[in-house]
């Protein structure tokens, strides 16, 4: 976290000189420091979040990817005069562990086109979906099979 703010420090200042490196690292200090004693931030949670950077970031472009085919799904769906849309409402129970990975799964299904999650209690989902075929496999699609992937590499 401390290098991010570094490299936002430096990015927004638009040079690079060694004033701005000193004021940079001093104040990247200074914010790390406060996010540790007050927001309950440690650099352990740097070292995990840095451990699992490769699953993250493939998490990232799997959700862009999933976006943008669902997106010409929909439009497929909404243009085609020959296809009747038939709203459906899905409930289903995961199997995540942590809260983090349950409400990361709740947002990519919101995030996907088409699909809307209305309740999130535990681990039971309630999805809205625009049509019962985006419902499908709705249970155990790729975002669960990665969220529990870097479930197990905590």
């Amino acid at each position: 976290m401390f290098v991010l703010f570094f490299l936002i420090w430096v990015i927004f200042n638009g040079q690079f000189t060694l004033e701005i490196a000193a004021f940079g690292l001093v104040i990247s200090g200074a914010v790390y420091w406060f996010i540790c004693k007050f927001l309950d931030y440690s650099p352990g949670t740097d070292l995990m979040l840095a451990k699992k950077l490769f699953q993250i970031l493939h998490y990232a472009f799997t959700l862009v990817k999933e976006i943008i085919k669902a997106n010409f799904a929909v439009i497929r769906m909404i243009m085609s005069s020959r296809y009747e849309i038939e709203p459906a409402i899905v409930r289903f129970k995961t199997d995540l562990r942590t809260t983090p990975a349950r409400i990361t799964l709740a947002n990519s299904i919101t995030l996907t086109p088409g699909t809307i999650t209305v309740l999130l209690e535990d681990d039971e989902y309630v999805v809205h979906c625009l049509d019962k075929s985006l419902a499908e496999g709705i249970e155990s699609s790729i975002f669960v099979d990665l969220l529990k992937k870097m479930e197990r590499a905590e």
